[in-house]
């Protein structure tokens, strides 16, 4: 999520009326569908090309091929955020949050508008960023998202109503939820910076006196992990669960923290696994959003681009848009990259493959039953 304001203009409910879709090649207002693009032909659809790959290691080769395009799909976004892939449709859903939308991107399609309002349910217009920003999806796979301008985590349900899942600690209302990710078990991990707030850490309606980290059980029950963190924004779980990864917006200490994962779910052991206030000069973001691959990879959006980070901390390389970077999200067959970069939604294949894409990294050999004996006559 950035960290600096749109201008009350642009932070408007009204603005969610124009997209231009590179797919579709011309503007369209959100709630209309996109012309079908050249994809849904026999012949491929061809889009732009932008951006580089910065290769820093060679062990980013077996991660992003050296042929590998970065592709641009869609432009015209105030502030691109929260990709999610819906498998079962085969589209991508990512927010637009000063808009107060989440559009869908789909293949042959386009962009179309998929849910409005998205974060802000109100009826008084307010300023600040009051859409929804990390999206993800449950077991059942329903959309949860986390809502700025509501400040809670809520569920669409199957008759696209908003049920909240949470939106206060101890009676005190959350600040704004930005993102979130789920463990194997249901249990939701997100933070709660002030981004959605209109006056940010100094808004009078802020109730919290710390920006947290929390843990929402399957069961209901929520539990803070850490009030010590300046800009909790981007999180993520490594490919085994046993480490979460919580990113920093803070431009006087811009860290990706780790923690390590008790059994009860708590944390312990919090400490820096990169940081990337050498990489600030000359390159535009600052760290964001979280995504891991199948091997433990982090693939962390920061200065510059999506920085691609091995599990022992060292960054193998950069993928360069230009563009003040918010998330990222795998999807397809899980070995496509789907970026969400300031105005643009963009894409790149790798070599690799997203958490959840792939088995389960295995810990130790698996309980096979002995066979049954037969019973004698």
């Amino acid at each position: 999520m950035r960290t600096h304001r749109l201008p009350e203009l642009i932070l408007s409910l009204a603005l969610a009326s124009c997209i231009c879709s590179t797919a579709s090649a011309g503007q369209q207002p959100p709630s209309t569908k996109s012309k079908p693009s050249p994809s849904s032909s026999k012949t491929p659809h061809v889009y732009p090309n932008f951006g580089s790959v910065e290769r820093l290691d060679p062990k980013l080769d077996e991660l992003i091929p050296p042929s590998a395009k970065l592709e641009k799909l869609a432009e015209g976004f105030a502030w691109s955020e929260g990709p999610v892939w819906v498998k079962g449709g085969n589209y991508l859903l990512f927010s637009d949050v000063p808009r107060n939308v989440v559009f869908r991107w789909k293949e042959g399609q386009g962009t179309t508008e998929y849910l409005f309002p998205s974060g802000y349910t109100g009826s008084a217009q307010r300023a600040g960023e009051p859409g929804s920003n990390g999206l993800a999806l449950d077991e059942s796979g329903h959309l949860v998202l986390c809502q700025h301008g509501d400040r809670r985590v809520a569920k669409l349900d199957s008759n696209r109503k908003f049920k909240t899942l949470v939106e206060f600690h101890q009676g005190r209302r959350f600040n704004s939820p930005n993102d979130l990710v789920f463990k194997a078990n249901g249990d939701i991990y997100f933070t709660d910076p002030p981004y959605g707030l209109e006056g940010n850490n100094a808004d009078p309606k802020k109730e919290l006196l710390y920006n947290g980290v929390y843990r929402l059980a399957k069961n209901g029950t929520l539990t803070l992990l850490t009030d010590k963190l300046s800009f909790p924004n981007g999180i993520a779980l490594s490919h085994d669960e046993s480490i979460l990864y919580v990113a920093i917006s803070d431009a006087k200490n811009p860290v990706i923290m780790a923690y390590d994962l008790k059994p009860d779910g708590s944390i312990t052991n919090g400490r820096t696994f990169f940081s990337v206030a050498h990489l600030l000069e000359g390159r535009k973001g600052i760290t964001d959003g979280l995504k891991v691959d199948s091997k433990g990879n982090l693939f962390a959006t920061g200065p510059g681009g999506v920085l691609v980070i091995s599990p022992e901390g060292k960054h193998l390389g950069t993928i360069n848009t230009g563009e003040p970077t918010a998330n990222c999200a795998w999807g397809d067959d899980g070995s496509t990259l789907y970026i969400t970069a300031n105005k643009y939604l963009c894409r790149i294949k790798t070599s690799t493959r997203g958490k959840g894409f792939a088995p389960p990294v295995l810990t130790g050999l698996p309980n096979t039953p002995a066979p049954k004996k037969s019973k004698k006559n």
